[in-house]
């Protein structure tokens, strides 16, 4: 029986030493969604640092890029073409500012917080075109509430 106990438990102790699997998420592009036109939808999505996640062209004319100065530190920007899915691994913690670059100052623009969001503070500082801005500011709202209905 012991011989068949040390093996059984060196399986289970491999299982806890590896990694959990990365997530792939979706977030759609859209000319129209549930928050009115112009948006990535969902605007706002908490993931796990290692996951992935998919910038899906729904509606034409659309792409997702990285804004500078909402990047945590070592996090590398990335520009999606128009009308192109884009995947994007995010491995550093933190707040990540997205926006379609033909729509920005529409308010297509949204935000992902992967793990602890270290650098929310200088993410907010960002200023954005048109009404991008109040998109913004409705995101860290609803950040902030997550935090408060999760004490």
């Amino acid at each position: 029986m012991r011989k068949l106990l040390m093996p059984a438990a060196a399986l289970a102790m491999l299982a806890l030493t590896l990694p959990a699997a990365a997530e792939e998420l979706e977030i759609k592009m859209l000319n129209k969604g549930a928050e009115g036109a112009m948006v990535f939808e969902p605007s706002l999505l908490k993931v796990a640092p290692g996951d992935t996640v998919k910038f899906v062209p729904t509606d034409k004319t659309h792409n997702a890029e990285s804004i500078a100065g909402m990047l945590p530190e070592g996090a590398k920007p990335f520009v999606g073409k128009i009308n192109q899915e884009v995947i994007v691994t995010f491995g550093q913690p933190g707040v990540y500012g997205i926006k379609c670059l033909p729509h920005y100052g529409m308010g297509m623009v949204a935000m992902i917080v992967v793990g602890t969001p270290a650098n929310e503070t200088e993410a907010k500082a960002v200023t954005h075109p048109g009404r991008a801005r109040q998109v913004f500011v409705n995101l860290f709202g609803r950040l902030e509430a997550t935090r408060t209905a999760a004490k």
